[in-house]
């Protein structure tokens, strides 16, 4: 069976509107948080990333006369740029997949210019491909926190089935008043920069993004932080429709098949980019399945920090980060941790150090109880 690789790719955030410079920011410990006040989405002050519509009004190039929302925006922006590294000719051999958790939910507001029916995913998802003339239907993947990375997994397995050559996905969530709202509910959201793993921790931040990249089986047009898709799976673990598994259960028989997929095993991770939310039963959660796994000791960290939680295209978002960690021999540190705040043993990255590294893990979990893991090794 041919090898599929993570190729070229592209982020645009708070940080900025290119992947190398997004990772340079966050090897630096700089965070795209910030303090907003604004009291048409929230009563009180929150902590959030959120794009600059000036910013990505300039960077938008909308070439016909239709208008888009800001998150269509934000996904043609950004698979304008991967599509252009790539080169690659947009053939029925070539598929699109969309990851959001949200889409445009902001369509539904009251004061929305835009009609509620480009509120359904597959509205979005036609209105992206029809930018870009993609010669196949695109698929939408919508699966809670763990779409983004989920994506990378589906896309591998379009290709090891014949289906197609190359998959660009494109992931993002917006923050409106709808999501905020939602997680404040649950009570769950920071004032402050969250906190992963720390004793001290009193909830998440939401952050928005738009990410893309390509997913190739042709290792003769790759990227330079490019890297092999060694193993992925996904299970449900049924516990409840916002709580995880206590056990860890599902990330567990994830991050296990994954492990078997791959033929490695704990010992092979050279470290772990976790979902690492800030919240209490997530972050014992995963700590329970990775000591349950004999990866207790493996450096992990969570770039919720950074973003804060980007719903789904944290998946994928953070994962771009971690090939760049990947390339230049880096662990990055895990932003807002100084003191354990789970019950069994993990190895926090506290300082951002230079370390040789081949392979890494990426875990997400999100709400129904879904779960996924991959591992990805490095190519140049």
């Amino acid at each position: 069976m041919s090898k599929v690789y993570l190729s070229y790719n592209n982020i645009i955030s708070s940080l900025g509107f290119n992947s190398a410079s997004v990772a340079k920011e966050v090897m630096l410990g700089n965070s795209g948080l910030k303090q907003i006040k604004d009291t048409s989405v929230m009563p009180e002050p929150f902590m959030s990333s959120l794009i600059d519509d000036d910013v990505l009004t300039a960077a938008f190039k909308n070439k016909t006369e239709k208008k888009y929302t800001k998150l269509e925006k934000m996904f043609i922006t950004s698979l304008q740029d991967t599509l252009g590294q790539s080169n690659i000719a947009l053939t029925d051999r070539v598929g699109l997949i969309i990851s959001t958790t949200k889409g445009n939910i902001d369509a539904l507001d009251a004061e929305n210019d835009f009609p509620k029916e480009r509120a359904y995913l597959d509205v979005l998802a036609k209105n992206v491909a029809h930018y870009f003339d993609f010669k196949s239907e695109p698929i939408v993947l919508s699966n809670a926190c763990v779409s983004g990375v989920l994506a990378v997994a589906v896309a591998k397995r379009y290709i090891k089935s014949n289906m197609f050559d190359q998959v660009f996905i494109v992931a993002g969530d917006l923050v409106t008043e709808f999501i905020l709202s939602g997680f404040n509910s649950f009570q769950a959201l920071s004032s402050e920069i969250c906190k992963p793993y720390d004793k001290n921790r009193i909830g998440i931040n939401i952050g928005e993004v738009a990410v893309s990249a390509l997913v190739t089986k042709n290792e003769e047009n790759l990227s330079d932080e490019a890297v092999e898709i060694l193993g992925e799976a996904s299970c449900n673990d049924a516990n409840h429709i916002s709580g995880p598994s206590r056990t860890g259960e599902g990330l567990y028989r994830s991050i296990e098949s994954a492990l078997a997929q791959s033929n490695l095993t704990s010992e092979d991770i050279d470290y772990i980019s976790a979902h690492g939310t800030a919240t209490m039963y997530n972050d014992e959660m995963e700590a329970i399945a990775l000591n349950r796994l004999s990866l207790e000791k493996t450096p992990m960290n969570s770039l919720k920090g950074y973003f804060g939680h980007t719903l789904g295209a944290s998946g994928l978002l953070e994962t771009i980060i971690g090939m760049y960690a990947l390339n230049q021999n880096v662990l990055i540190k895990t932003l807002g941790f100084a003191e354990m705040g789970v019950t069994q043993p993990i190895n926090v990255i506290e300082n951002t150090v230079e370390k040789p590294l081949s392979k890494f893990l990426k875990t997400a979990s999100g709400f129904g109880g879904c779960n996924t893991a991959v591992i990805f090794k490095k190519v140049k």
